[in-house]
């Protein structure tokens, strides 16, 4: 294992520490492994969070327009319901805190709990699920689709909704829907190595990909012979959206977005390729993400998120925004 660590306990801390050093408006609450956005108005906040690995996911978009709390487990780890209660302690303005919560058991388990501690404690809170993945049902990290890539677009319409002063109930609702028109398909071409084990997570042969992977390493849906950008792009593209039923003329935001691994020039590429399959079926793209958002450690793979454009998303997906990781001008 090759990695720019000291201990691998303390890569959550050790990486936290580093990213607090470089922006003066966010805080760490240590023992706790929560980043705090410093400067809070007096509005509904968001909180998300989940295991380590998945950087910049989630506190690289703790900022104004985004998250105003991320709550950092252990590498591929949920974090516990303290955590979580305790970002949910710091961040309430007495408007009501919404957590974004990823379809895995641990994390469902644990914010659930979390929430309830704050309700006997007389905070206002609620919840979004989020299970964009519409590789599987089931598998062994949770139970129906899991929540991944598109959790980001989540946490941009819901933080700009907050930013502009919408009621919790308000936010839940639109929230939730953005969830029910948004479907995430990805592929990998390796694994990655979680620090504490130090061996890859599962093997590949150099002329095989896994398609339909998870974001904690565990395997996909099936492997297949590696692809040209095209036809891995045709396969990815057209299960989302059949899944939608997207049909000519509709609008959709378009997130491409890396696993960690993956340069700049394939994810590029392979975004060339998705607009060309976009246009031929004469669906527009209003907005084009293209990066590292949500990530698994150093995995070698991309993800492919679209969002079916309704009125009420269209603003808060363009409204100003600005953390270490989405800014919007």
């Amino acid at each position: 294992m090759k990695k720019l660590i000291n201990n691998p306990q303390d890569v959550v801390k050790e990486m936290l520490q580093g990213m607090i050093a470089s922006n003066q408006n966010l805080k760490l609450c240590v023992e706790e492994d929560v980043i705090i956005r410093k400067n809070l108005t007096k509005k509904v906040t968001l909180v998300s969070g989940g295991g380590s690995g998945h950087e910049p996911a989630h506190a690289g978009f703790v900022g104004f327009g985004m998250l105003d709390a991320a709550v950092c487990g252990a590498v591929f780890t949920s974090p516990t319901p303290f955590q979580v209660y305790k970002a949910i302690e710091e961040v309430n303005q007495g408007m009501g805190v919404l957590l974004v919560i990823k379809n895995y058991t641990g994390d469902v388990l644990n914010f659930e709990m979390a929430m309830d501690m704050a309700k006997d404690n007389n905070i206002k809170v609620a919840s979004v699920l989020v299970d964009d993945d519409i590789a599987v049902e089931d598998s062994l990290y949770t139970v129906g689709k899991r929540g991944v890539a598109g959790t980001i677009l989540v946490h941009k319409i819901a933080g700009a909704l907050a930013e502009k002063g919408e009621s919790l109930e308000s936010i839940q609702r639109i929230a939730t829907d953005v969830v029910a028109n948004m479907a995430t398909m990805g592929l990998s071409l390796g694994p990655c190595i979680v620090p504490a084990s130090g061996k890859p997570s599962f093997e590949l042969a150099e002329n095989e990909m896994e398609v339909g992977l998870g974001i904690h390493g565990e395997p996909g849906v099936y492997r297949d012979k590696i692809k040209t950008a095209k036809e891995s792009a045709e396969l990815l593209l057209n299960k989302v959206i059949n899944h939608l039923k997207l049909s000519s003329g509709e609008e959709v935001c378009l997130l491409v977005n890396g696993l960690g691994g993956t340069p700049m020039m394939e994810l590029s590429i392979m975004n060339n390729e998705f607009h060309k399959i976009l246009k031929a079926k004469n669906i527009k793209v209003i907005k084009n993400l293209v990066g590292n958002y949500m990530t698994s450690l150093e995995m070698p793979g991309i993800s492919v998120s679209l969002l079916r454009m309704k009125n009420e998303f269209k603003e808060p997906l363009l409204a100003k925004a600005n953390t270490d990781f989405y800014k919007e001008f």
